[in-house]
C-alpha cells in the first residue's frame, strides 16, 4: 500500500472514530481504542519526512496532535465531543490535503 493510501486510511479512521465518539464515547470506547491501534499502526507505516513542505508540515502538526489526542481517547476525554470533533477535523483535513503526496 502507498502512503496516500495509508493517509487516506488514517483519515477515515479519524472520521470513524469521531463520529462513534459524537453519538456515545463510553458505549464505543473499546472500538475507539482498537481503531486508534489500527491508525497508530498506519502512521508508524508513514515516514512524514519523505513529503514536500504542501503536506509534510501539515502532517508534523497532525502528528503532534494526534499524540496527545490518542492518549485522550485511550483514558476517556474530558469533553467527548470535542475530541470527537478534533478527529474528525483532521481526518478532514488529511483528506483534503492527500492531493499533494
Amino acid at each position: 500500500m502507498d502512503d496516500k493510501s495509508k493517509i487516506l486510511d488514517i483519515a477515515m479512521n479519524l472520521n470513524r472514530v469521531g463520529n462513534w465518539a459524537a453519538d456515545g464515547f463510553t458505549h464505543r470506547s473499546k472500538k475507539i481504542v482498537i481503531f486508534l491501534d489500527n491508525t497508530r499502526g498506519y502512521i508508524n507505516e508513514v515516514t512524514a519526512s519523505k513529503f514536500d513542505n504542501k503536506f509534510g508540515d501539515i502532517y508534523k502538526d497532525f502528528l503532534n496532535d494526534f499524540d496527545r489526542l490518542d492518549k485522550e481517547g485511550r483514558e476517556g476525554p474530558k469533553d467527548p465531543l470535542y475530541w470527537a470533533e478534533q478527529m474528525m477535523t483532521w481526518g478532514n483535513i488529511l483528506t483534503h490535503r492527500s492531493k499533494f503526496i
